[in-house]
């Protein structure tokens, strides 16, 4: 692994001072990896540059990053010129965080505080970016937030956000696959999800015994009709008991049944075996009879 600084952007008299290396920082500061946290550290400029990079330009834009820990990817994307807002529960990070935002005055906000507690929209307001190496315990509560609510357009641009590969699969699933689920429906059915880059475990400090990958995610017009909680409900019935047929599954959720019969859903299949159009369907078809 590298552990390069950012080039600096010239102030009016040179270059701005070269930040030093991140393990310095972290060294400093004490700052261990917290295992309760979910807290797992990357160290390699050239691979934190590149997952700044997916979202595309970032020159004067805004970005929501959560758990920046020591700041290695923050680093990354004040490089690319971004404004960062960054939220941050741990406050062993803040004075780390406090120090890069001498470096780049003005373009770096830290706010201490639980991530799933923010109204992002009010920090940040509308088209921001969320670019983050997600803290692995609050990961899909966080993307599930994300995708979530009845307006759409949502307010972000896009979301870049690293997850354990086994999320990040299910998150991309196609139907009649071990990995499609909820989640795959839930991130597929408005929006195009794309594996963007593959994360060996190595690249971490310390280690975690899984491996990652960043998925990047853009809305897209949603399909009219059917209501986010609607879909929320009836995934959440079908795919928690996702063994057993339709008919089952979904027998006491009200109007499932009559919703299959009506768009010709046969409630002998699986849930893993019906696509993202027809879970859309039934959910339209429940809604249009409530």
């Amino acid at each position: 692994m590298t552990d390069q600084t950012p080039e600096a952007a010239l102030p009016t008299s040179g270059k701005r001072p070269k930040l030093p290396p991140l393990r310095e920082v972290i060294q400093r500061y004490g700052l261990i990896a917290s295992k309760s946290l979910g807290q797992n550290f990357l160290f390699d400029s050239q691979l934190l540059d590149r997952i700044a990079a997916i979202p595309g330009g970032l020159e004067g834009k805004t970005v929501y990053e959560v758990g920046p820990g020591p700041g290695g990817l923050t680093r990354a994307l004040l490089k690319a010129g971004a404004n960062v807002v960054a939220v941050e529960m741990d406050p062993r990070c803040i004075a780390a965080l406090a120090e890069l935002e001498t470096y780049y005055p003005g373009k770096l906000r830290v706010i201490e505080g639980d991530a799933l507690k923010m109204d992002e929209r009010a920090l940040v307001g509308d088209g921001a970016h969320i670019v983050a190496n997600l803290p692995y315990n609050v990961g899909t509560a966080l993307l599930v937030r994300w995708l979530g609510g009845e307006q759409w357009q949502p307010w972000w641009a896009s979301l870049t956000l690293m997850f354990q590969r086994e999320v990040a699969d299910r998150i991309i699933a196609k139907p009649d696959t071990s990995a499609f689920g909820r989640l795959a429906v839930l991130a597929q059915w408005r929006a195009d999800a794309t594996l963007a880059l593959p994360v060996h475990r190595s690249a971490f400090v310390p280690p975690p015994k899984v491996m990652s990958a960043v998925i990047h995610i853009t809305p897209r017009q949603a399909p009219e009709g059917a209501r986010m909680t609607t879909v929320e409900r009836i995934t959440a019935a079908a795919f928690g008991q996702r063994r057993k047929m339709l008919r089952q599954s979904l027998k006491g959720l009200p109007g499932a049944l009559d919703a299959l019969e009506k768009c010709g859903i046969d409630p002998t299949r699986r849930a893993e075996t019906l696509s993202i159009d027809e879970f859309i369907a039934v959910a339209r078809m429940m809604d249009a009879a409530a």
